[in-house]
């Protein structure tokens, strides 16, 4: 099994043949080319040695490596939009990476708005940082590996998650993948926020520029979720307004609710917990809290499906 992890990990060309119209570098490469061009990239790497700090005190001890992180920054399609919502990009956990795009037009190497690309940048490393350092246990089934337990979440080789989906409409979650996603966004987001106040970053004049820093900073309003901001016309921004709206819908307005419904009033305090439990894996930390406010059995009682034991 270690051998087949390792030879997924020394390829990523599948990921990026997902996105064949975009050249893609690493993002130590990346950084380097647009200094040179000129543009201070101290925002992004003062934010990204600020999230190393935050996260080492959850028991984080390595970042997710530059090297791993290979960044889209240009595009021969025309019309090409990127950043944290473009489509099929993220962490990989099976070959390690994070795939990610460049905010803004892809015309070029060079981005359109170096602060609202080094912001987002920020923020997509920040986040799949977590991701890069969660606990993970892998069996082979079958012949090849097979992630049994992400952070804390779970699913048996049968292919039963720990919880189920959300109903597509739901303005709360009791699934765990959101509650991990969300709780990640969440950090990611605060590092970013307190990043651009630290280096006096205004919030772009244009539409989707400042929906987009809204974005970014965790600080969108009831009106941005939705959709009363109007967008330039253009099929790539609008794909990236949509995927906005639905990400803040889906995954971190329900994160907020889970937070506001199960430690009100100690909403951050529940947080550092779950970080804190998903990098280290032991779900006990998690239940105890839970217990202590709620009762004995309290994170089965609120995740586990009825089915998870079912026979495959």
């Amino acid at each position: 099994m270690l051998e087949a992890l390792k030879a997924l990990r020394a390829d990523t060309s599948p990921l990026t043949r997902r996105h064949p119209d975009h050249v893609f570098l690493p993002l130590a490469e990346l950084l380097g080319i647009w200094e040179a061009d000129g543009i201070d990239t101290a925002l992004f790497r003062t934010g990204a040695e600020s999230a190393g700090r935050r996260y080492a005190t959850c028991g984080l001890t390595r970042m997710l490596p530059f090297e791993r992180v290979l960044v889209g920054c240009a595009s021969s399609r025309a019309g090409v939009f990127g950043g944290f919502h473009h489509p099929d990009q993220g962490y990989r956990h099976f070959q390690m990476v994070a795939v990610v795009t460049v905010h803004g037009p892809m015309k070029s190497r060079i981005p359109e708005c170096p602060s609202s690309a080094l912001l987002d940048l920020l923020r997509a490393y920040a986040h799949d940082s977590l991701h890069f350092g969660s606990r993970r246990r892998y069996v082979e089934a079958a012949g090849v590996p097979f992630r049994t337990q992400y952070g804390i979440n779970f699913r048996r080789t049968g292919g039963q998650s720990y919880s189920a989906a959300d109903s597509w409409d739901s303005r709360h979650t009791r699934n765990l993948g959101i509650v991990m996603e969300g709780a990640c966004d969440r950090e990611a987001r605060a590092i970013t926020r307190r990043t651009a106040e630290l280096f006096g970053v205004a919030q772009p004049m244009d539409p989707l520029g400042a929906l987009a820093f809204r974005d970014m900073t965790g600080t969108l309003t009831d009106e941005d979720a939705l959709g009363r901001v109007d967008v330039p016309e253009g099929a790539g921004e609008t794909r990236y307004a949509a995927a906005l709206r639905d990400y803040e819908n889906s995954v971190n307005r329900r994160y907020a609710r889970f937070l506001a419904e199960f430690a009100p009033g100690e909403e951050t305090e529940c947080h550092d917990v779950l970080i804190s439990t998903m990098i280290s894996g032991d779900v006990d930390i998690l239940g105890a809290w839970l217990d202590e406010r709620h009762g004995p059995g309290s994170f089965t009682g609120l995740f586990r499906t009825p089915g998870y034991f079912d026979p495959a």
